[in-house]
């Protein structure tokens, strides 16, 4: 029996043309290029969360629609949906592509200077690319170089179509990247400097402003932008008004992320053995809905795609089986928080795991400290999504647990922020973690927590204390151990779990599992202790009883009653 060949793993692969000749996987995705071609209005904004086949998708839009590329046609598509059911546009523009990463945000002038070298540099390879169709391509070229003009060089591109009667299609990736930095520097000066460049004669809203005179006067024949959020796009107002919103719309639900059904073709194709998947890959990675009607949830495809990588390189699990990368969204969440209000709605999300808002679609940077931009901002940035409509609005929540991880270190560092006094040593922490797993001993990870964390609160954080607000402390600091994976909230059979230590599926010798039962009480109160301890031994004793722990000799069961922030007990049942 011959063996299968399996194709390449596309993981951190974004060229299309890359992935398809040099045989790697790719999730075939072009029947939504049928649909948008379709669509009335060829100016179309789309965005998506970071790291979720954005870029990659709109490599294969250019190369579908890329005149140098005809020749390549069946060789790139023929095997995939559009190969099939070709549409009339294929291959008939000069695709322009911008890509506004990376630009200088540290000042006015920096920013001018990177944003107009940004364009230029992009026009200059667009006539360097297509130097074959305009005959004065190289005087083009020698007058940017000359003449250094900034974004003006657009209308070189202009002239050049139009006295050569080919059609544009422009791609602009990364809209709004410069804009999510300036935000996310949570200062007046950001706001300042994002205001002054999109705001009227701003040099943003010039660009954009170009843009769509190009395509009013039909020398643009399609534009595409996409970023990771809509708030410049409200911003620029009339600037740019001319293109269809698509980012919300059912049918393009699935357009970017994986269906279930793409991760098992994408297994089978690489080669990714079952054996090696002990996780619930749903539960971490999947979750996302963009529209409450769209067919399915996705699996962020960055997230999946190391996943597999890490199979695949190891043949074994990962040792990390959440991506590292995702710290980078920490530091974002950190500074839009910066306010009272938007710190206590996370605090409200995390809480509770969700909460009920409806999604704007349109919002500035001015509104972003109210909390309905706000969590739609959080949507829009993939740390909330749909879960389902509820009393005529939408009841949003915290897609997956790679992402609640997220939320659980912004807690936990919020705290050590608020609260000099407050000692985490990490180092001792998993020494007490250890002896939890392999000793079954809690006490050390308890005194641990109580006297250096919990004792030492600020009076600002004992106003939100309660038994919701000890379990976030506690996942964080059980999480960062990675002896366990922490688990709140655990749907069984008579009820939900506080916290259920599930250990990690790199280390199956640990010899005991844990639920745990958290109960806090105000110290006025502490003659209730006793009443509160029988309360947590007949919960602890349901789950004992429930289909997902009946029988198993492996899990402990242990109440923990914190008594003001000085005091706790605990108790073994």
């Amino acid at each position: 029996m011959e063996t299968k060949k399996y194709k390449r793993l596309p993981y951190g692969i974004s060229d299309f043309r890359r992935i398809i000749l040099e045989n790697y996987a790719y999730v075939d995705k072009t029947m939504y290029i049928e649909m948008l071609e379709n669509e009335t209005n060829p100016n179309q904004f789309f965005i998506r969360p970071r790291k979720f086949g954005k870029s990659l998708f709109f490599m294969t839009l250019s190369y579908y629609y890329d005149l140098n590329h005809a020749d390549e046609f069946d060789t790139l598509f023929g095997d995939l949906y559009i190969g099939k059911h070709p549409t009339p546009e294929r291959n008939m523009y000069a695709v322009l592509k911008f890509d506004f990463s990376g630009l200088d945000t540290s000042s006015e002038e920096g920013f001018v200077k990177s944003f107009s070298e940004k364009v230029q540099d992009t026009v200059r390879d667009f006539f360097r690319i297509y130097g074959h169709i305009f005959p004065e391509a190289d005087k083009y070229v020698n007058q940017i170089d000359d003449d250094h003009p900034g974004i003006a060089a657009l209308q070189k591109v202009f002239s050049a179509a139009s006295q050569n009667n080919v059609k544009l299609f422009f791609i602009i990736d990364e809209y709004d990247h410069f804009a999510n930095d300036l935000i996310a520097m949570g200062s007046q000066i950001g706001k300042n400097l994002y205001k002054a460049m999109v705001a009227a004669n701003g040099i943003v809203r010039d660009f954009y402003e170009r843009v769509k005179d190009g395509a009013k006067s039909s020398l643009v024949n399609r534009t595409f932008i996409t970023g990771i959020s809509p708030v410049m796009l409200d911003d620029l107002t009339s600037g740019y008004n001319i293109a269809t919103v698509l980012t919300l719309e059912p049918q393009y639900n699935e357009m970017m992320g994986f269906t279930h059904e793409e991760v098992e073709w994408l297994m089978r194709e690489t080669g990714v053995e079952e054996k090696y998947i002990n996780i619930d890959i749903q539960a971490y990675y999947n979750g996302y809905l963009f529209h409450k009607d769209g067919t399915h949830r996705v699996y962020n495809p960055a997230m999946m795609l190391y996943f597999f990588e890490q199979i695949i390189r190891r043949q074994q699990p990962p040792e990390h089986i959440i991506d590292l990368n995702l710290r980078t969204d920490y530091g974002r969440l950190q500074k839009l928080t910066q306010n009272d209000s938007n710190r206590a709605t996370l605090l409200k999300i995390v809480k509770e795991d969700s909460i009920i808002s409806d999604i704007l679609q349109k919002f500035s940077i001015d509104m972003l400290n109210d909390d309905d931009y706000f969590v739609s901002l959080l949507f829009y940035m993939g740390l909330l999504t749909i879960d389902k409509e509820e009393y005529g609005t939408l009841r949003l929540k915290i897609p997956n647990y790679s992402i609640k991880t997220l939320y659980w270190e912004y807690i936990a560092r919020l705290t050590k922020a608020n609260n000099e006094n407050v000692l985490i040593d990490f180092s001792t922490m998993k020494i007490a973690v250890r002896e939890l797993a392999y000793h079954g001993n809690p006490t050390l990870f308890l005194d641990y927590m109580s006297n250096n964390i919990i004792s030492r609160l600020s009076n600002r954080d004992l106003e939100n204390f309660d038994e919701k607000y000890l379990k976030i402390i506690l996942l964080n600091n059980l999480f960062q151990s990675l002896l366990y994976v922490p688990i709140t909230e655990m749907e069984v059979s008579t009820g939900y779990t506080d916290i259920w230590l599930k250990r990690s599926p790199l280390l199956p010798e640990i010899p005991w599992e844990w639920v745990w039962e958290i109960k806090y009480i105000k110290k006025s109160n502490a003659k209730s202790v006793k009443e509160t301890r029988k309360e947590a031994s007949a919960q602890l004793e349901k789950y004992r009883q429930s289909h997902l722990f009946a029988g198993r000799t492996d899990v402990r069961y242990l109440s923990v009653i914190f008594i003001g922030k000085d005091k706790y007990e605990m108790s073994e049942f």
